[in-house]
């Protein structure tokens, strides 16, 4: 099987309609059709990807998945069975992630930041037969893999396998091409956890279809990535967005990919992009704020790109703005949630508002509607809904969320929505961020937008907080460039800051400087946490 045919130019998009999951053949498995599409474009001796141990062609990253995918069968891992990835970007994540899709498993790539017990929850809510980690990500899982039942097998990505199965040993023992497993494009291939800005991360369900569907509908139209694209991703393999980033976008256009193992800073990021010609970039929006504020940044005539992408929160105005100052070119800020794999609303290269996510992206249907469920009249907030074909099948084990997030059709995003005049869609807040003040709903993006025009500001988060008669106000969490400013006098001024540039009702009540405020792994600020100090 091969992919459909990229669609690479505006005028072939607007002639063309959007694909379909009824378009992908019945019989279908992702691993074994993005593989054998590079082969058959003569691509096996092209790099695909780039980490520190060094490059990995499309021939060396097919014989690596079919040799997983033999040891997953000589493991006897069977078709459906979970296999829990907790590992950093390296090669050894693309190998067993599509290895496991070859051979029919389901891939569970879980978030490398998190903590003991969120891993014993994730093991034990996905019920995975095996776990394949790090071997520095290991001491956080060495005292819960006794108390997994259902784990039969560890294998260990690194020189030490501290007493379990070693992954390169693993790889050297087997040989010979992996049959493809019968799977559909209706079968799951793969979970991917939420983020956990709202709370408990639940297990989403994605089939092997909605790999191909994102690069189709947002990847190849938006991006039009060539064979001789350097792509590279702050955010990492096993967020929804950095999955399409650095695997799906850039092997389906037979592109090359450097991978990082490390965290991402402005400082490691900057010495990626000296060393290689990076092409496509994609970042969140606080890592472009701490990149342009870093003296490590490269100036404008080092950098290579053509293209950079932001998702995971929305792209404040300013930083937009000094981005394009900086680098003679603007940051393309889209929309994706985890539900829904990839972006569907997003600015379009060569039509880009400022300060808005864009417009849907052809293939997906978007409205917003209101308190009463039904839709908004243009210029009203409402709670966006989106309809796509790379909609998530359910949360596992969920039965309550999934009924009250996969509405047939649509897909509830939790996101609050305005569309301008124009049809741009202005971000306003998360549902459970949205405050009432006096009555009239009051956007935190919106007063965190204003504090971060501020020369002194990072940061900020805003969230509701009561006043001495209990009632709701907006209270700012300031993270500043220079820590060592933050006085009374100066939250006294950003408050009048935010006063003139607001309504006066939506001015912050109070404003608290932080050395940093708590955010997911994937850069999304947990204002929930913040609100959990009131308790």
């Amino acid at each position: 099987m091969s992919l459909a045919q990229r669609v690479d130019t505006p005028s072939a998009r607007g002639t063309t309609p959007p694909p379909t999951d009824e378009a992908i053949p019945r019989q279908y498995n992702f691993a074994a059709d993005i593989l054998d599409r590079n082969l058959a474009a003569g691509r096996a001796g092209k790099p695909a990807f780039i980490d520190p141990r060094g490059t990995w062609t499309y021939g060396d990253l097919a014989d690596r998945v079919d040799r997983f995918a033999n040891v997953l069968r000589k493991l006897d891992i069977r078709s459906e069975e979970r296999i829990v990835l907790c590992m950093l970007d390296t090669i050894d994540w693309p190998t067993a992630f599509l290895g496991a899709l070859k051979a029919g498993a389901i891939a569970v790539p879980l978030n490398t930041l998190l903590t003991e017990g969120d891993y014993s929850y994730m093991l034990g809510d996905s019920r995975a037969r095996m776990l394949v980690v790090s071997e520095a990500l290991y001491p956080k899982f060495a005292n819960i893999i006794g108390a997994c039942p259902n784990l039969a097998h560890v294998v260990v990505s690194g020189e030490n396998a501290h007493g379990h199965h070693r992954f390169e040993d693993l790889i050297a023992e087997t040989s010979g091409r992996a049959a493809t497993a019968p799977t559909t494009r209706d079968d799951v291939g793969f979970w991917l956890y939420t983020s956990g800005s709202t709370g408990r991360p639940k297990g989403v369900l994605h089939t092997h279809a909605n790999l191909r569907l994102t690069d189709e509908l947002y990847g190849a139209p938006f991006l039009q990535l060539g064979e001789s694209d350097l792509c590279f991703s702050v955010a990492k393999l096993f967020f929804a967005y950095g999955l399409g980033n650095a695997l799906t976008f850039p092997m389906s256009a037979g592109a090359t990919t450097v991978l990082m193992p490390e965290r991402p800073t402005p400082e490691s990021v900057s010495a990626v992009l000296r060393t290689h010609p990076v092409t496509v970039f994609y970042g969140v929006p606080t890592f472009y704020a701490a990149y342009l504020a870093s003296p490590a940044a490269l100036q404008r005539e080092e950098v290579k790109m053509r293209r950079a992408v932001s998702a995971g929160e929305p792209l404040p105005n300013d930083i937009s703005r000094r981005w394009h100052e900086r680098y003679g070119f603007d940051i393309l800020d889209g929309l994706g949630t985890t539900e829904m794999l990839h972006i569907y609303i997003s600015n379009r290269a060569g039509d880009v508002r400022y300060g808005t996510t864009g417009k849907a992206v052809r293939g997906y249907e978007i409205k917003l509607v209101g308190d009463d469920g039904m839709p908004v009249k243009k210029g009203d907030m409402g709670e966006l809904h989106v309809k796509g074909p790379s909609s998530a099948v359910m949360y596992w084990n969920n039965r309550e969320q999934s009924r009250s997030t996969f509405l047939g059709e649509w897909t509830r995003s939790g996101d609050k929505y305005v569309e301008d005049q124009d049809g741009y869609l202005i971000y306003c807040g998360r549902r459970d961020d949205m405050l009432k003040v006096g009555g009239i709903y009051v956007s935190p993006f919106e007063v965190e937008g204003a504090l971060l025009t501020h020369p002194d500001v990072l940061e900020a988060a805003v969230v509701g907080w009561p006043d001495e008669e209990r009632l709701v106000k907006p209270k700012a969490f300031v993270v500043l460039k220079d820590a060592g400013r933050a006085s009374p006098e100066l939250a006294q001024a950003l408050q009048d800051y935010c006063k003139q540039r607001l309504a006066p009702y939506k001015y912050p009540r109070w404003l608290e400087f932080r050395t940093d405020l708590p955010k997911t792994a994937t850069g999304k600020i947990q204002r929930f946490k913040l609100r959990a100090e009131l308790d």
